[in-house]
């Protein structure tokens, strides 16, 4: 079987594990090696569909019945890997069937964090046609997280061919039912086998693919938050605004911490302001009425750092400026306090609170504690979303689904 372990066990470019003790030296050695200069780049080999290599599975998986289907727990037949090297660029891609990975112990990836992953997803449309939802924008946002930490970058559309292929070989995973989707995950990791502190000499690009169902099958279910400023999740010049795996382990115990007093999830506030960034791992967006002109606004926290670059934000944002800004809204990424909040909940000027993410498209928010009191978020006691929310989730289903022409639609 054609299989990823000769790749994985091999020792990369092992001459470049350098200690890190040997301070500048160590520097002058990384730089000469990454030198980029376009002389330099247009040597090294890119991403080339043209010799992609597939290789079938010979035990294809009996399918899960899609009511069964639990996000993240169920894999398709086959996976999709790219190798890189500092001296050689990308090697050939290949779809090979879906297997485990060998790495070496002191693989830079185990010891400093050397991975990001997207996460995107494929839809069946009513004539059986596949689509991914604004691929483009993965890929800008998959470029800007290796970049940051030293892992090479890819050419999205040809990525995005490559991830078509996968698709349309594990079709099969794709529930027909509205609601279903097969979820990708491509992640790359640095895999050089050295303790040495560095940009990696090797790199892998995988995606697996992972068939899932309704993130509410019954129905939405409005959540409640905790306010938390005891742990910050990201800042300004850091990398919270990145998709990197080390940003998300952190925030298991702080949201932990907030199940076991009832709440679903965490509201990461920032700062002594205390400015609302984002809900869990989703962005976070709030509807509410100018305390002096009574005028109606879409708030959402300002791309300064403390927030990820979500594509369904991108996505809630760009509808709501052509679709509700002509109906008397005003559509903001600006800074706002969680005292604002309260101020306008306390007011009867808070409208509804959302969350928006791949996963879920929105997730509605019925309450927020904050300094010992319960912030109602403008749902009635008998709604689990407010009609901000219910209209995204369906204009952009519609739009992953087909139903709409768009340009955000991607056909395979």
């Amino acid at each position: 079987m054609n299989s990823l372990r000769q790749f994985t066990r091999r020792k990369a470019l092992q001459s470049l594990a350098v200690p890190p003790s040997q301070g500048f030296s160590t520097i002058r050695l990384w730089q000469r090696h990454f030198n980029s200069t376009p002389a330099v780049a247009s040597r090294l080999a890119g991403i080339d569909p043209s010799k992609l290599t597939v290789t079938k599975t010979s035990s294809p998986k009996e399918l899960t019945p899609a009511k069964d289907l639990v996000f993240g727990k169920t894999f398709t037949d086959h996976m999709l890997a790219i190798e890189w090297s500092a001296s050689n660029g990308w090697d050939a891609p290949r779809i090979v069937p879906y297997q485990n990975l060998s790495l070496d112990p002191s693989a830079c990836v185990f010891h400093y964090a050397f991975e990001c992953f997207e996460g995107m997803k494929a839809y069946k449309d009513n004539n059986g046609q596949i689509r991914l939802f604004r691929p483009d924008k993965n890929m800008e946002r998959l470029n800007k997280s290796s970049s940051r930490i030293a892992l090479p970058t890819v050419d999205g559309e040809a990525l995005t061919q490559l991830v078509g292929e996968l698709v349309k070989l594990d079709s099969r995973f794709i529930p027909s039912a509205r609601g279903y989707s097969l979820y990708l995950r491509p992640t790359m990791i640095g895999t050089q086998s050295t303790l040495g502190v560095g940009p990696p000499g090797s790199a892998l690009l995988f995606v697996i693919a992972s068939p899932v169902g309704p993130y509410y099958p019954t129905g939405f279910k409005a959540i409640s938050l905790e306010a938390t400023d005891y742990a910050v999740r990201a800042w300004p010049g850091g990398v919270g605004d990145k998709k990197l795996g080390a940003n998300y382990a952190p925030c298991i115990v702080p949201q932990l911490s907030a199940a076991s007093r009832g709440f679903q999830q965490n509201l990461w506030l920032f700062g002594e302001e205390e400015y609302v960034t984002e809900v869990g791992t989703m962005n976070l967006f709030i509807a509410l009425k100018n305390k002096e002109t009574g005028q109606k606004e879409l708030v959402t926290a300002p791309l300064d750092g403390t927030i990820l670059e979500g594509v369904t934000r991108d996505s809630v944002l760009g509808l709501a400026r052509e679709r509700l800004a002509p109906n008397g809204w005003t559509v903001s990424e600006r800074k706002i306090r969680m005292s604002e909040v309260a101020e306008a909940a306390d007011e009867g000027r808070l409208i509804e609170v959302f969350g928006s993410g791949t996963a879920a498209i929105v997730s509605p928010v019925r309450n927020i504690s904050y300094k010992g009191k319960m912030v109602d978020c403008g749902l009635k006691e008998d709604e689990e979303a407010g009609e901000i929310a219910s209209q995204m989730k369906n204009w952009i289903e519609g739009i992953q689904y087909g139903d709409e022409d768009h340009k955000w639609s991607y056909v395979l």
